[in-house]
C-alpha cells in the first residue's frame, strides 16, 4: 500500500520545500505578510501543545511520521505504537507501555510452567516430565495454559499481524503472528486430530505450545523494552518544558501583587520578578537592574547584566536583583515554547540515510517469509527424522529472529536523541536532513558583521596629533558632542570616554552633517567630529594625521577627525570586534579539512583585516544580500557542499540557498526562518558544536544500521540450521525471539549514548 493511503484519520505532515524557502528568503525583505500556520489535511494545526492525555491531541509514528491521527493507535504501516506529537509520553501515564507490561507478565506466568515441563522433558532428561508429555492429556493441559498466553496476551501482536496483511504494509509484527501462530495453529491440529498425524506420521509428533507461549512472552517483553527506551527519548523536550516556572507574580493596577498560574499571564501584564526566581515569559524591563542567568537559551554560563529597557527570556533565572517586567509573549510565543515546537518537529523529520533503511525493509520481510518457506521445504526433503519437528523449529525461528524493528529503529532513534542533544546545548535542529547534510559539508561561509565579529562598534585608537590636547582631552570634546547623537559610533566614544574617566562639558548650536559628522560650539570653540570632507569643506588642514589615519583604515578601521577652532586635535578609530574565539574556532575548522570562506558586504579594507585577525584567507567583500546568494550557488556548483553562516536578513537568501544554512541566534527572525540550523547563543562556538553533532549522530546512525543488518546475516542461516549438519547446533524459536529484543534494544542503547557525547 502507498504510504499516502493511510488509515481513516490521518493526514499528511506539512513539510517545507528548499525551493519554497529560498524564494521567501529572498524576497524576505520586502513587507509581505507571514504566510499562515502549515495545516494537516485534517485541518489540525501542525503546531503541537495539545496536552497527551487530551481526546483530540494529535498522535505520531516515530517511524513513519506521515502518518498521523487523534488519539493513541498503532501505525498501519509499521505496526508500532503511536506516540504523542507533543514529544512527551510519560512512562507512568503511558497506556500502551502499561498494558504490555500487564500482558507480559500474565504471559510471563503463564509460560513458565510451560519452559519448566518442557526444559525437564527434553533439556534435562527428567523421567518424570518425559512419561508425563507421553501422556495424550498432557496436549489438552498446555493447551488450556498456553491458550490465553497466545490468544489474549499476544492479541496486540495478531491484531497488527492482520492489519499488516490487510493494508499490504509487511512488517515485523506479519513475522511475529506467522511465527506465534503458526506454532499455535499447528499444536492444535496435533492435539484434535493425534490419530491422525499419528497415522500418517507413524509416530506421535510434538506440539509447540510452549515456543508459542514463551515468543508471546519474550516479543511482549521487547515491546516493553522498547516502549520505555523511547519514552526516553523525549527527556530533552520534557527537560525544556520543566525550565518554564508555574506561577508567575501579577502587579495590579492599585499596585497590589499576587501569584497566578502561568497560564493566566497575558500579553501587557505587569509582572514582579524576584531574586532567584524564573522569568516567566518573554518581556522587557520596565523597572529595576538584575543579572540574569540565560544559559538555558543561549549555553553561556556569564550571567547578563539587565537593566529598564532590555529584554528577557522567559525560563531564565533572576540572579540577585529584583525587578518590573512587561509580559510581550506567552503560551506559545515564547522562545522556549518556539524551541520545543522546533525541536519536537526535528525530531519527527527523517533523514535522507532513512531512505536506505526503508527501501531495504520493503523488500526484507516477504524476502524472510519465502527464506522460512525455503527452510521448510529443505528440511522436508533433506532433513532427519522427525522432520516436522525441524521443518515448524527453523521455520518459525527465522519468521521470529528476522523481525526488522532494529533496522527500523536505527535512523530515527538517533535523530530524536540527537536534536535533543542539540536543544540541551543550545543548537536548534530544524529538520533531519540538516544534520546529515552538515556532515557532508567540505566549505563553510561566513558572514562577518555580528558572526565572525560582535557586531557592536569599539573604540580602537585615540591619539593626539597636536599638542595642546592630550588623549582625555579628545575624549572630553567627542563625549560632550556624540551625547547628542543616536548614531551607533557616538555610543562607542561615549563608552570609551567614561572608560578613560574624560571629563565632560556643555557644549551648544550640535548639529549633525549627514554622511560626514558633527558639529558644535564650546565656550566659543568651533568643534568639528567627523571625516576627512567634513574637516576640509571648513578649511581645516589635516595633512598632520594623514598617514596615521591611512595606516588604521588599512586595518579595517572607521578614522574621525577632531578639530577645535580651525585646528587639528586627535583622531579617533572605531571598528567592529572580533569574537574572541573566532581564530581558534577557525582554526579547529582547518584541522578538519574545511574550507572556510568569508562573504560580506562591508569594504574590503575591513573585511580583509577582520579576516586576518580571524584566521580566514579567502575574503568577497562589497558583495551585495542578491549576490550572496549567487556566491553561494557558484560554490555549490563547483562542487562544493556548502554550510552558511549568518544573522541578518541580508544573509536571509544565501542562507536558504547554502546546502546547510546556521543562523546565529542573536540575529534577525528571518534569518533564523531561512536556516536549517539556529545557534541559540550567537557564539561561534556553537557553529563547532554544531558540525560535531551532525558528525556524531551519523556515525551513531551508521552503528545502528551496521548493528541492524549484520545482526539479521548472521541471524537468519543460523536460525535457518546452516550450523546443524556440521556443529548439531539448532536455534529454538525461544532463543530466537530473546535474539530479536535484543537486537531492537540494542539499537535503542546505542542511540541513547548520543546523549552522553560532550559536544
Amino acid at each position: 500500500m502507498d504510504k499516502k493511503n493511510q488509515q481513516d484519520g490521518s493526514c499528511c505532515q506539512s513539510k517545507g520545500k528548499k525551493e519554497e524557502k529560498k524564494e521567501a528568503a529572498k524576497t524576505s525583505c520586502c513587507h509581505t505578510p507571514k504566510p499562515p500556520e502549515p495545516k494537516c489535511c485534517c485541518g489540525h494545526s501542525s503546531k503541537p501543545g495539545k496536552p497527551i492525555n487530551d481526546p483530540d491531541a494529535i498522535y505520531i509514528c516515530p517511524m513513519d511520521p506521515e502518518v498521523r491521527q487523534k488519539g493513541p493507535g498503532i501505525c498501519p504501516i509499521c505496526g508500532m505504537a503511536l506516540e504523542p506529537e507533543s514529544g512527551v509520553s510519560d512512562p507512568e501515564n503511558n497506556e500502551e507501555l502499561k498494558d504490555m507490561t500487564k500482558r507480559f507478565v500474565i504471559a510471563a506466568i503463564l509460560a513458565v510452567p510451560l519452559l519448566i515441563l518442557n526444559m525437564g522433558a527434553h533439556m534435562l532428561h527428567i523421567n518424570i516430565f518425559s512419561k508425563f508429555l507421553e501422556l495424550p492429556v498432557a496436549n489438552w493441559i498446555q493447551l488450556l495454559i498456553a491458550t490465553p498466553a497466545v490468544l489474549w496476551c499476544g492479541k496486540p501482536f495478531f491484531e497488527r499481524f492482520w492489519l499488516s496483511i490487510k493494508t499490504f504494509n509487511l512488517n515485523m509484527f506479519t513475522l511475529i503472528g506467522m511465527g506465534i501462530g503458526v506454532a499455535y495453529i499447528y499444536s492444535i491440529c496435533v492435539t484434535l486430530f493425534p490419530s491422525f498425524f499419528t497415522k500418517m506420521f507413524n509416530h506421535m509428533l510434538p506440539v509447540y505450545y510452549e515456543p508459542a507461549a514463551v515468543i508471546t512472552a519474550l516479543a511482549l517483553l521487547g515491546q516493553v523494552l522498547e516502549l520505555k527506551a523511547r519514552s526516553k527519548t523525549g527527556a530533552a523536550i520534557k527537560h525544556l518544558l520543566a525550565l518554564a516556572p508555574d506561577k508567575a507574580r501579577i502587579v495590579r493596577d492599585n499596585g497590589t501583587e499576587e501569584d497566578i498560574d502561568l497560564k493566566d499571564v497575558k500579553a501587557g501584564d505587569i509582572l514582579r520578578v524576584l531574586p532567584g526566581s524564573k522569568v516567566p515569559v518573554d518581556g522587557i524591563i520596565i523597572e529595576g537592574e538584575s543579572s540574569i542567568d540565560q544559559s538555558m537559551i543561549t549555553g553561556e554560563s556569564i550571567p547578563a547584566d539587565k537593566a529598564a529597557g532590555d529584554a528577557v527570556t522567559g525560563a531564565t533565572l533572576n540572579i540577585n536583583g529584583s525587578f518590573k517586567m512587561r509580559a510581550l509573549r506567552v503560551g506559545s510565543e515564547t522562545v522556549l515554547s518556539q524551541i520545543v515546537d522546533m525541536v519536537i518537529k526535528a525530531q519527527r523529520s527523517r533523514a535522507p540515510i532513512q531512505h536506505l533503511a526503508d527501501k531495504v525493509s520493503s523488500i526484507f520481510v516477504p524476502t524472510v517469509i519465502l527464506t522460512a518457506i525455503a527452510t521448510v521445504a529443505l528440511w522436508y526433503f533433506y532433513g532427519p527424522d522427525p522432520k516436522i519437528s525441524f521443518m515448524l523449529i527453523t521455520g518459525v525461528s527465522v519468521l521470529i529472529i528476522a523481525c526488522p524493528c532494529a533496522l527500523g529503529l536505527a535512523t530515527p532513534m538517533s535523530v530524536m536523541v540527537a536534536t535533543g542533544l542539540g536543544a540541551k546545548n543550545g543548537i536548534l535542529v530544524k529538520n533531519a536532513e540538516s544534520l546529515e547534510t552538515l556532515e557532508k559539508a567540505n566549505t563553510l561561509v561566513f558572514d562577518k558583521t555580528g558572526t565572525l565579529t560582535e557586531g557592536k562598534i569599539a573604540v580602537k585608537n585615540v591619539i593626539s596629533v597636536s599638542p595642546k590636547y592630550n588623549i582625555n582631552e579628545i575624549l572630553m570634546y567627542a563625549q560632550s558632542m556624540e551625547k547628542h547623537s543616536e548614531h551607533p559610533i557616538a555610543k562607542a566614544i561615549i563608552v570609551s570616554a567614561q572608560e578613560n574617566h574624560a571629563a565632560e562639558v556643555a557644549v551648544t548650536a550640535f548639529k549633525n552633517i549627514s554622511g560626514k559628522g558633527i558639529t558644535a560650539v564650546y565656550e566659543r570653540q568651533i568643534l568639528l567630529l567627523g571625516n576627512a570632507q567634513l574637516l576640509k569643506d571648513s578649511k581645516v588642514d589635516i595633512s598632520a594625521a594623514e598617514s596615521k589615519a591611512a595606516e588604521l583604515k588599512a586595518l579595517g578601521q572607521t578614522v574621525m577627525f577632531l578639530s577645535v577652532n580651525g585646528e587639528i586635535a586627535g583622531i579617533i578609530s572605531v571598528s567592529d570586534t572580533v569574537k574572541a574565539n573566532a581564530l581558534q574556532i577557525i582554526q579547529s575548522f582547518k584541522t578538519q579539512n574545511l574550507e572556510c570562506i568569508m562573504l560580506t558586504g562591508d569594504s574590503k579594507e575591513t573585511a580583509l583585516a577582520i579576516a586576518k585577525e580571524a584566521g580566514i584567507e579567502t575574503v568577497e567583500a562589497e558583495v551585495l544580500p542578491e549576490e550572496k546568494y549567487c556566491y553561494i550557488k557558484n560554490l555549490q556548483q563547483s562542487g562544493k557542499t556548502v554550510a552558511m553562516i549568518g544573522d541578518g536578513i541580508n544573509d536571509a537568501a544565501a542562507l536558504a540557498e547554502a546546502n546547510v544554512g546556521i543562523a546565529m541566534g542573536t540575529g534577525t527572525d528571518i534569518a533564523m526562518e531561512s536556516a536549517d540550523i539556529t545557534l541559540m547563543s550567537g557564539d561561534l562556538n556553537g557553529v563547532r558544536k554544531a558540525v560535531s553533532l551532525s558528525k556524531n549522530t551519523m556515525k551513531n546512525i551508521r552503528q545502528n544500521l551496521f548493528l541492524a543488518f549484520i545482526y539479521n546475516a548472521l541471524a537468519i542461516p543460523i536460525a535457518a540450521g546452516i550450523l546443524y549438519p556440521h556443529f548439531g547446533i539448532l536455534l529454538s524459536p525461544e532463543i530466537a525471539s530473546i535474539a530479536m529484543a535484543l537486537s531492537s534494544v540494542s539499537v535503542i542503547g546505542n542511540a541513547l549514548r548520543l546523549s552522553k557525547v560532550n559536544l
